[in-house]
């Protein structure tokens, strides 16, 4: 998992209509026990939480966990892997993947162990981006050479799908989400209707693609274009040469079927 970047806790927030999203997929029972994988520091655990879920998080990151902790003592944080995850057989009700897929060091292994911790006619819900609908961000023109790393990360949504069947899921439904002004999660694409974000430093380094050193020099660049084309208003013709319809990112809700 990529280290937190100085800022991160203050503007990786959980995003109410994204937590609504998220709830509304999950389906939760208030009788269930649910799990958060990749669960960061905790934000979206947190707001589920509040939401009446009994839900734990996991994470590999200690450092992120400590955070987690910082914020709410009561929920249980747990050290650990999609690929292995410390839970016993059909342990839990429900879990969500909330932009974390891409960090997993094996797609089948990981929706394997997922469905093994989960009970019968659970849910997974994945909040993702695929590489088509990353293509579609207009960041390509500022940062080419950081968006084609970053997109050679994400699954696509064939294989997806394919883990999650050859785990022994039922893909339910999927959702696209197009990114709306007032998000306030900062995670990649939450500029796209205000790129002076991406001038915030603070907003870049809770970031991976932005805080990774790989593209620095072009960030740099990118970035004094980017500021350039802001005050010309040239940035208006860049937004719309990438318009399209496959949306920014995409919830997929797979589910165990009864035995």
């Amino acid at each position: 998992m990529t280290k937190i970047g100085v800022g991160y806790n203050h503007t990786r927030k959980a995003d109410p209509f994204l937590t609504e999203r998220i709830y509304h997929h999950l389906c939760p029972d208030q009788r269930g026990t649910y799990l958060d994988v990749g669960c960061g520091t905790g934000n979206y655990t947190i707001a589920l939480a509040l939401k009446g879920v009994d839900i734990s998080g996991i994470d590999p990151s200690e450092e992120m966990l400590k955070v987690a902790r910082s914020k709410n003592s009561k929920i249980s944080w747990i050290q650990g892997i999609a690929e292995a995850i410390p839970l016993t057989s059909e342990y839990v009700d429900g879990i969500i993947c909330n932009l974390t897929i891409h960090h997993w060091d094996n797609l089948t292994k990981g929706f394997q162990e997922l469905h093994s911790v989960l009970n019968p006619n659970g849910r997974v819900v994945v909040f993702t981006s695929t590489p088509e609908q990353m293509k579609g961000y207009w960041l390509n023109y500022y940062f080419p050479n950081m968006l084609s790393d970053s997109i050679r990360q994400m699954p696509s949504e064939k294989n997806v799908f394919s883990a999650l069947k050859g785990a022994g899921f039922l893909i339910a439904d999927t959702e696209q989400y197009r990114v709306k002004p007032d998000l306030e999660d900062m995670f990649l694409y939450a500029g796209k209707h205000n790129p002076s974000l991406y001038l915030n430093s603070e907003v870049r380094n809770g970031i991976s693609s932005f805080s990774s050193l790989a593209n620095a020099q072009e960030v740099t660049t990118g970035l004094e274009q980017l500021e350039k084309d802001i005050t010309s208003s040239e940035i208006s013709s860049v937004i719309k040469k990438y318009s399209n319809d496959v949306g920014d990112y995409l919830y997929i809700i797979a589910e165990k079927t009864s035995k």
